[in-house]
């Protein structure tokens, strides 16, 4: 008997093939497309910025706040510190240059100055076999392991056109706007009449008209084009300017429309 799958992801990003399962770790994930770090380090001299506010806040405690660890290693001239006990067990052996943990697979002479490495190193031998009943795969990567899930994934077919969806949720949207005709009609949040059936349409607009930001320009000489946001490709992978749009460095407008969206966004929202 087959495992049950991952529940559907509902929220897809435009710039790359990612999922999410809310609309705030999607406008999260969008800042890294953008470029757009907000959150800037509040240490007096430092100059990092991130993402995300808990990054930044991991930053701070990590870099700034933990001065004194609590095991120091007693080399003469190290001065490094720690604050675990098994981290400063590993960066003595760099001093020592005897690594404790040691694979025991015949003919490999690999060493380890952790077991959580030595672990690790283990899958090379074992690989990642496939968890589904009858399923004789075994990966020599995770990566390659991922992958080969894919195919084990039910996609579930319309009974009008036979097209796939991987959840339930796509097959309904599709059904109710391709064989039903009924199209959904997103109001611009600004109220000046304008209304569309495509999300992206909608976000394109608000940042174009309303929030002046246009951070994608074409690299056709001559053209002087730009976009609010980078158009994904069609069906014929014809975009809609000659040239495929490129993107520019994030502006400061850019930046701060992105961060306020993500601060307006709630977590439970789905």
């Amino acid at each position: 008997m087959r495992r049950r799958g991952r529940v559907g992801k509902p929220f897809p990003c435009v710039d790359c093939d990612r999922s999410f399962c809310t609309s705030y770790q999607l406008t999260r994930h969008q800042l890294n497309h953008s470029g757009a770090k907000p959150h800037k380090c509040r240490a007096d001299g430092c100059v990092e910025a991130f993402v995300t506010h808990s990054s930044m806040k991991n930053h701070m405690v990590k870099t700034h706040q933990n001065q004194g660890k609590p095991c120091k290693c007693d080399r003469r001239g190290c001065g490094k510190d720690f604050n675990k006990k098994y981290q400063l067990k590993a960066h003595m052996c760099e001093h020592t240059k005897l690594l404790p943990f040691h694979c025991t697979v015949t003919d490999c002479t690999r060493e380890f100055p952790s077991r959580g490495k030595l672990e690790h190193h283990k899958k090379v031998h074992e690989g990642y076999p496939c968890e589904e009943d009858g399923c004789p795969f075994q990966g020599k990567t995770w990566s390659e392991y991922q992958t080969h899930k894919k195919e084990h994934r039910v996609k579930l077919p319309c009974d009008k056109c036979q097209k796939k969806f991987s959840n339930n949720r796509f097959l309904h949207l599709h059904v109710l706007h391709v064989h039903l005709g009924v199209k959904k009609e997103l109001a611009c949040p600004h109220k000046c009449g304008k209304s569309f059936t495509r999300q992206f349409n909608l976000e394109s607009h608000v940042l174009s008209q309303h929030d002046g930001v246009r951070a994608f320009s074409c690299a056709s000489p001559g053209c002087g084009k730009s976009f609010a946001m980078k158009k994904p490709p069609s069906k014929n992978n014809q975009p809609s300017c000659k040239a495929a749009p490129v993107k520019a460095a994030p502006t400061s407008a850019e930046c701060l429309t992105l961060a306020a969206k993500l601060g307006r966004t709630k977590l439970a929202d789905s």
